[in-house]
């Protein structure tokens, strides 16, 4: 196991460092698009618009977003990459198994990802003036969040071992998660706050934004929720990783594209 996160750390600095261009925009890209709406609200609230602990609960659910969406890409995208390229049968043929190697993948995006999202959250901060303070509390309700990340990855990955191409789903995912984790769920009408409890993430980013935003304690039973809804996804995206395994295997659709 240790090798071969080794191994996946490895291939993610290589690529890093020779495509450097296209991972520095899309920092710049998530950056200036959350200045964007800042700024449009910002016109559109008036110069006597009182933001406060507001802007904090969205700029955290919007770093969340892009950590959510470098995740989904990590494995769903990653797949689809291999399959253009006519790498996926390697990867099904590796010793550890395939979803074995699909989840250290994850582990060694996040560990890059992290940096990346960090700087994502310094020049967001920089550009609002709203600086944020992280208890170490806040990694509880983000291991739910990523559970359910990771959940939702391995659902795309099974389409995309199916179907091969779906950028267009995934661009469908991550406007719906948008939505999800960038606005806080107090401002929900009240059926969708009677479904908040089964949408994914849902529950762990309001933990978080409780704890950073509104520097509140972490709340026991609503961190409970949040993990049995994160577990609760990430079981149910293995299950579906393994039947479209099985299927793509049966029909012999792994080396085509």
């Amino acid at each position: 196991m240790i090798e071969l996160f080794q191994a996946e750390i490895k291939r993610i600095w290589i690529e890093f460092i020779r495509y450097p261009v296209d991972t520095i925009s899309g920092i710049l890209a998530n950056t200036f698009v959350f200045y964007g709406l800042f700024l449009s609200a910002k016109y559109i609230g008036g110069p006597n618009l009182q933001v406060g602990e507001r802007l904090d609960a969205i700029v955290i659910g919007y770093v969340l977003w892009t950590l959510v969406v470098f995740t989904l890409e990590g494995i769903a995208f990653g797949l689809q990459v291999e399959a253009q390229t006519g790498t996926l049968e390697q990867v099904f043929l590796s010793p550890f198994g395939t979803l074995r190697v699909l989840m250290i993948r994850g582990i060694a995006n996040l560990t890059l990802n992290v940096v990346l999202i960090c700087g994502v959250l310094i020049f967001t901060m920089l550009l609002t003036k709203r600086y944020l303070h992280f208890p170490v509390s806040i990694i509880l309700p983000l291991v739910t969040v990523l559970l359910g990340a990771y959940g939702l990855s391995l659902m795309m990955a099974a389409l995309t071992l199916l179907y091969k191409r779906i950028q267009q789903l995934l661009g469908l995912v991550q406007f719906a998660l948008f939505f999800l984790l960038t606005f806080p769920s107090e401002i929900w009408n009240r059926s969708l706050q009677n479904l908040r409890v089964i949408l994914p993430m849902t529950v762990g980013s309001d933990v978080l934004r409780d704890l950073v935003a509104r520097n509140q304690s972490l709340d026991l039973s609503s961190f409970l929720l949040a993990l049995m809804n994160g577990m609760g996804y990430f079981i149910v995206g293995v299950l579906v990783f393994r039947w479209a395994e099985r299927q793509a295997k049966r029909q012999a659709i792994l080396n085509g594209y």
